[in-house]
């Protein structure tokens, strides 16, 4: 009787996913190399990085992990040549990192919040894309990307205001590129989350006590979603499985904008 092995979605790929080091980010680093991937960590925290990386190490994966500050644009440069460095290409990415802010209206945050928001939410994902496209281009000749945005960023948002415009304005940038970019053959994508069981929920939750059962009550599947989950959209997206997506912003959010 013949067997047939089915290939990882994520078979044979380089991918970088910044923000590795804990919630979607580590999930997906995780998911990624059981995929099949070569996976490069990059995030702010080594200790953290260390764990996942020899997480993934230890379930028989390849990993490596590089400390990186999205704020700073010499450390997403090293980070993405430190995946082709090490690997000899990149094919994949997952802009995952993001800043938080404290829940409140606008006037309530401080002008050096918002540059930092600004700084890690938009402007780093905007360099990650650079750098990534060049990286792309130069080695795998194609390539996919995907934006982590937010389902914060598809209304108005007066309880996270800076975080949801800035959102916002990764979603206009993804579809910018998929447009700029898609007569190469580099898709380029994003994912907006709803309620996660992440340590940014948490946060707010500590600063806006009843948060998450609202949000659960909002949500028409009744529940929060799991880091897993969203990285499996992401997956889907990086793969060649959804070779003909491209501009797009998924919602991953239980049904809560439908």
């Amino acid at each position: 009787m013949n067997s047939t092995i089915t290939p990882g979605l994520l078979d044979g790929k380089v991918a970088l996913i910044t923000g590795a080091g804990r919630g979607i980010g580590a999930a997906a680093a995780r998911l990624f190399a059981r995929e099949g991937a070569r996976v490069l960590l990059a995030a702010r925290t080594e200790s953290e990085l260390r764990t996942v990386t020899e997480d993934i190490r230890s379930a028989g994966g390849t990993a490596e992990y590089v400390v990186c500050d999205l704020a700073e644009s010499a450390d997403i440069h090293a980070a993405v040549d430190r995946a082709v460095d090490r690997y000899g290409r990149l094919d994949v990415a997952f802009n995952n990192g993001a800043a938080i802010q404290p829940p409140g209206p606008m006037d309530r945050l401080e002008e050096t919040a918002f540059d930092q928001l600004y700084a890690v939410n938009l402007r780093g994902p905007w360099l990650s894309m650079v750098a990534e496209v060049n990286a792309m281009r130069a080695t795998a000749g194609l390539g996919a990307i995907v934006n982590n945005s937010s389902v914060g960023s598809l209304m108005g948002n007066p309880e996270l205001p800076a975080y949801g415009a800035l959102k916002r304005a990764v979603n206009s940038l993804t579809e910018s590129a998929a447009i700029t970019y898609g007569p190469e053959g580099i898709r380029v994508n994003a994912i907006a989350p709803g309620n996660t069981r992440t340590e940014m929920i948490r946060t707010w939750e500590q600063a806006s006590p009843g948060l998450v059962e609202r949000l659960e009550a909002a949500t028409p599947l009744r529940r929060s979603a799991e880091p897993e989950e969203i990285a499996q959209a992401a997956a889907w997206l990086l793969s060649d499985r959804s070779s003909f997506v491209t501009g797009a912003v998924l919602r991953v959010d239980g049904g809560a904008r439908a």
